[in-house]
C-alpha cells in the first residue's frame, strides 16, 4: 500500500484503516476529481473492493470532516466529492451530472453582507449551472 496515502490519512487524524486506504487510494490516485458515493462504490466493486455503499458514504464523510475532500451540492441533496480542497468555483452540467471546476480568478464576487459578529467567512461556493444550447 502506497505509504504517502497511510500518511495523508495519519496527518489528517484518522486511523488508517484496509478500508480507508482502499478508497484513499482509488480517491487519491487520478489527481483532481469529484466523486458521488454511488460512482466511488461503483470504482470499488470493479477493483473488487469488498465495501459496502454505506461504507463508503461513512468514509466520504469522515474524509470531508478531516479537510480531505470538499463536499459540493446540487441539484437538491446530490452531494459531490472533490478532492481539491483549495478555493474554486464549479460548473455543473445539469443531465451529466457533470462538475467541472473553475478557477478562483475567473469571478469576482462582490457585495457580500455583513457576518454576523464573532464570525467570518470561511467559503464562497459558486456553482454554475450549464445546458445545452439549443439550435
Amino acid at each position: 500500500m502506497d505509504k504517502s496515502i497511510e500518511l495523508k490519512l495519519r496527518n489528517a487524524g484518522l486511523r488508517p484503516t484496509r478500508q480507508r486506504l482502499a478508497l484513499a487510494a482509488l480517491l487519491f490516485a487520478k489527481g483532481d476529481r469529484h466523486v458521488t458515493a454511488e460512482g466511488l462504490h461503483a470504482e470499488a466493486r470493479v477493483a473488487q473492493l469488498p465495501v459496502s455503499l454505506a461504507t463508503v458514504y461513512n468514509t466520504l464523510n469522515q474524509f470531508t470532516d478531516a479537510k480531505l475532500l470538499r463536499e459540493v451540492a446540487c441539484e437538491g441533496n446530490k452531494s459531490y466529492f472533490d478532492t481539491n480542497t483549495s478555493n474554486h468555483y464549479h460548473f455543473y452540467v445539469e443531465g451529466d451530472g457533470e462538475l467541472i471546476d473553475i478557477p478562483v480568478d475567473s469571478i469576482d464576487v462582490t457585495g457580500l453582507p455583513t457576518t454576523p459578529a464573532g464570525k467570518k467567512i470561511g467559503r464562497i461556493d459558486v456553482i454554475v449551472q450549464l445546458v445545452p444550447e439549443t439550435l
